[in-house]
């Protein structure tokens, strides 16, 4: 099915009501961006959030991510798949150019996800959080006519940021799921078994510890983030603030409950993001007056730099990569192939052998 160059008003009302209902934090700061950005912003973020629960909600994880693949294949041919997320995405990629990295971040990030990929190093996290959220702050930059380094360098510091956050926030949701986030090598300095962890997760002094430090990781790479808000377009710097303020309030919600997210789920109240909305909008005001701070400037952590070499106005074609970015996504799709394989083999129902006479 051919596609035009524009989001019909059709396909961005189901994905405005898609966010409305799933995203709150997102919905709430969109509200500040100009509707030229807002709008391409809903489709990407339904796409992506479509994305997130299809393979986080599965059974069949692996193949879930292989649709996922296909279904990028799809749009970026310009044939999506007949749902209004999908067109409207495929439409956003003709518009704005979208490089296909940095969509193929995200899915490889998924990929590890369907793998119950664990993560030794806290850098090892940063490499996750780049694939799953920093790459969706480089294609927000797209969306806004951004493209140079720095700045793209400072989104990708707010989307792990936001993801370090989630992973604070979902700690005791993730682990009655089997899923563990925190680096290994930090469960392993406070002497914490993972697997004792998993079967009994429980908010000990060494688990809010650990939850506290995350946090305090996250609030860096907020603080270094806002540094970049003023290479953004006037009109869209409320709005990026907002979700810096919103995301950032979790952590802090967080951090009034002890540090505990295995008994508890953080949240901000719809009046928490009101007032933070206008905090944000204030603060834009002294962003505009005063001078660019020199933290713009700052390279981009080592585990983002890839997005920002992908995003940049004058990025090299991801093929000429030298850094085995093309062969990392293939090799882990290959192995998700050879998973789904297997699960389909072990789900089939024996009828007996094929040749009555053996």
């Amino acid at each position: 099915m051919a596609i035009t160059h524009r989001m019909t008003p059709e396909d961005l009302a189901i994905c405005r009501e898609m966010i409305r209902t799933g995203s709150h934090s997102f919905n709430a700061a969109s509200k500040l961006l100009p509707s030229s950005v807002r709008d391409p912003a809903l489709a990407l973020y339904a796409f992506c959030r479509l994305a997130d629960d299809a393979v986080d909600l599965s059974n069949a994880k692996p193949a879930a991510v292989l649709r996922l693949r296909d279904r990028l294949d799809l749009a970026y041919a310009g044939t999506p798949r007949d749902a209004a997320p999908d067109r409207a995405f495929a439409a956003l990629i003709r518009t704005y150019d979208m490089p296909r990295a940095l969509p193929d971040a995200l899915l490889e990030g998924l990929a590890w996800d369907a793998m119950e990929r664990r993560y030794q190093t806290f850098s090892d996290l940063l490499s996750y959080s780049a694939r799953v959220a920093a790459a969706v702050g480089a294609m927000m930059c797209v969306l806004m006519g951004v493209r140079g380094r720095d700045a793209l360098a400072r989104a990708c510091d707010l989307g792990a940021a936001m993801q370090l956050t989630n992973i604070a926030r979902d700690v005791g949701e993730d682990a009655l799921a089997g899923r563990l986030y925190l680096p290994l090598d930090w469960l392993e300095e406070v002497g914490v078994d993972p697997e004792a962890f998993l079967s009994n997760p429980k908010p000990t002094a060494k688990i809010t510890a650990l939850t506290k430090r995350l946090l305090t990781e996250a609030e860096r790479l907020y603080q270094r983030s806002e540094a970049g808000v003023a290479a953004l377009p006037l009109r869209c710097r409320s709005g990026i603030l907002s979700a810096r303020h919103i995301y950032s309030a979790i952590g802090g919600r967080i951090a009034a409950a002890g540090f505990d997210s295995v008994t508890r789920r953080a949240h901000t109240s719809t009046t928490e993001k009101i007032c933070l909305l206008g905090l944000s909008m204030g603060q834009t005001a002294l962003v505009t007056m005063m001078p660019r701070s020199a933290v713009l400037h700052a390279p981009p952590l080592p585990e983002v730099a890839f997005l920002v070499e992908a995003a940049a106005h004058d990025a090299a074609p991801f093929s000429q990569w030298g850094d085995g970015r093309v062969g990392a996504l293939l090799s882990a799709l290959a192995t998700l192939e050879e998973r789904d394989r297997m699960r389909r083999r072990n789900d089939r129902p024996f009828d007996g052998p094929a040749n009555p006479a053996i």
